[in-house]
């Protein structure tokens, strides 16, 4: 009879699982051990437990399949939710195994006891501890299906003994993976949908990660109605290439072609988007949102018609409802807002007369057009997402991965190691803010241990960029933003990963070629303007009232060559050349 341990490995690997991702642990033993046994199951060491649930969460987000995570008791395992946090907000399936101190001792502040049961219900769609030895499998198999059906996070926890202990009989499931049903609105709600569509002049789609599958749907909406496309930060990879009705962006990361779109249009379609920004919604439209999940509905900002479906099977339903609309003005202009838009971006994403620092629109730039057909981009929270979010450019076939929702720091590295275990033949490029891959610097040694062949490239500017871009919007003189760091390139030599550090722009170009023909793991250490603004595509007047007090702040408090390093980099260079 196997044990529990082993009965776990084997449900693991009926639901196709091919790696876990974790760090071992005396509590963890018992199924450790079981996965050093198995033939189809292996363990993915990492250096740190939240590295772990990221990796884990970023092959989900590639694959779509169930992946697993595990920690030991205590620490071990509490160090598992920052990235398991991150998984649950971008809704993908992970199952994380949580080992737990000896259940005798529970309740007694025995050594390393915590609650995981407790700690990790709020990132969790289902979390159980378990007791007996006879709850497995069942607890198992209810964690993983909850986990690929609801798409989150599942936590079991298992006190070390038994996993060790003999496991009950059972009877062998079918392998744990997602169904797939055909879910739209019923006819009344498409027909509602289509009168608010026909009878507007002004329609625009705002497309989320929920279109994923459906961009040849859409866009064949978009033709019917004429409507310009605006996509939110995880709509990109989906809906922005091969796209005539494209116009970009909007939100925070955005720029001024996706917000007028939106602003000015009198029907906004809603696909699949969990967008955040109240302030950037259209003042005066009619509102339709469609997503699978209902309890979506309205949550941003105030509906007319709320529609719970796949963006894909709703659309193959409303499209023959719909009227091919003849006024393409709204169109027409939207277009050509975003193609002025477009070139004003473009064009400070150049090497500026080989002048330092290097700009990192320029980096983005560079990255993306020597960059594999089906490359997978990470970006790290802060500056670097802006850059990709305007600076990369998907072909349907590149994927654009990180903590869009959670928003954590230090998610590149460790989602690449994750990407990378998943798809070991294919480019995989974290973005990393130096802030970043600090944080998690450890995971460098990750990529050593595991022959994992991932490029990272670092924007260094010497701070925490994007926090100091949020104190100069609210008003507040820099303050414990600075880093002090080493050449990240020598830090990468030392670990034994290829590294090189470029300061001048004509030196970038040859340094990430070097870096993405080489075999194994390596680093671009890239040193980059501190002070490039981002600049969001309307500006309120709180955000410059915030400006004019840091300005004034500022020169106070005896900094004033800030306020001239800032005007060099975003305003003289580019007049004065």
């Amino acid at each position: 009879m196997p044990n529990v341990a082993e009965t776990m490995v084997e449900i693991i690997e009926d639901a196709g699982v091919e790696r876990v991702y974790g760090l071992p642990g005396d509590s963890l033993n018992g199924f450790t051990d079981a996965v050093r046994r198995s033939e189809r199951l292996t363990w993915q060491h990492v250096r740190h437990e939240e590295a772990a649930a990221f990796a884990a969460g970023a092959e989900a987000a590639l694959t779509g399949e169930l992946t697993v995570c595990a920690g030991s008791c205590g620490p071990g395992n509490l160090h598992l939710i920052n990235g398991l946090y991150d998984a649950q907000r971008s809704r993908v399936p992970v199952l994380a195994i949580a080992a737990h101190i000896p259940a005798v001792e529970v309740g007694s502040t025995y050594f390393q006891e915590t609650h995981p049961q407790e700690l990790f219900r709020e990132c969790s769609v289902y979390t159980e501890l378990v007791s007996t030895p006879e709850q497995l499998p069942r607890v198992l198999e209810i964690a993983m299906r909850t986990a690929v059906e609801r798409r989150g996070v599942a936590v079991v926890v298992v006190p070390g003994e038994i996993f060790l202990a003999e496991g009950a009989d059972r009877r062998r499931s079918a392998p744990l993976r997602a169904s797939r049903s055909v879910v739209r609105p019923d006819d009344d709600g498409l027909r509602q949908a289509a009168e608010i569509l026909n009878a507007a002049k002004r329609v625009t789609i705002l497309g989320g990660a929920g279109t994923q599958g459906a961009h040849d749907r859409v866009l064949q909406l978009a033709g019917r109605l004429k409507a310009p496309i605006v996509h939110a930060l995880r709509g990109k990879e989906f809906l922005e290439y091969d796209n005539p009705y494209d116009v970009g962006m909007t939100g925070l990361l955005g720029f001024s072609s996706g917000y007028r779109a939106m602003e000015s249009c009198d029907a906004l379609l809603m696909l699949g988007t969990d967008f955040p920004y109240q302030q950037f919604y259209p003042s005066k439209a009619k509102i339709v949102q469609v997503d699978l999940r209902g309890e979506q509905l309205g949550r941003r900002t105030p509906v007319d018609l709320a529609l719970v479906g796949d963006v894909g099977d709703t659309l193959d339903a409303l499209l023959p409802l719909l009227d091919d609309h003849r006024d393409h003005k709204h169109l027409d202009s939207c277009l050509k807002h975003y193609a002025r838009a477009r070139k004003d971006l473009d064009d400070l994403a150049d090497n500026d007369r080989n002048r330092e620092p290097i700009h990192p629109q320029y980096v983005a730039r560079l990255v993306s057009e020597l960059a594999d057909d089906d490359a997978v981009f990470l970006p790290d929270v802060g500056s670097p997402v802006v850059w990709a979010a305007r600076y990369l450019t998907m072909n349907g076939r590149r994927r654009l991965v990180g903590s869009f929702n959670h928003g954590t720091m230090a998610n590149a590295l460790p989602q690449a190691v994750g990407a990378q275990s998943a798809f070991p033949d294919r480019q995989v490029i974290a973005l990393a803010g130096d802030g970043g891959l600090a944080m998690l610097l450890g995971e460098l040694l990750t990529l050593r241990q595991n022959r994992l062949p991932v490029k990272i490239v670092v924007f260094n500017n010497s701070s925490l960029n994007f926090v100091e871009v949020e104190m100069k919007a609210a008003g507040f003189v820099n303050f414990g933003t600075d880093l002090d760091n080493p050449s990240f390139a020598d830090v990468a030599r030392a670990v034994g990963i290829h590294g090189q550090r470029v300061e001048q722009p004509d030196d970038l170009e040859g340094a990430l070629r070097t870096a993405f023909e080489h075999d194994g793991p390596a680093l671009v250490d890239v040193v980059t303007a501190r002070q490039e603004l981002s600049i969001p595509p309307a500006i309120t007047a709180q955000q410059v009232k915030g400006f004019t007090l840091y300005a004034i702040r500022t020169i106070l408090s005896g900094r004033g060559d800030e306020l001239v390093d800032l005007a060099d980099t975003n305003v003289f260079r580019r007049l004065f050349g």
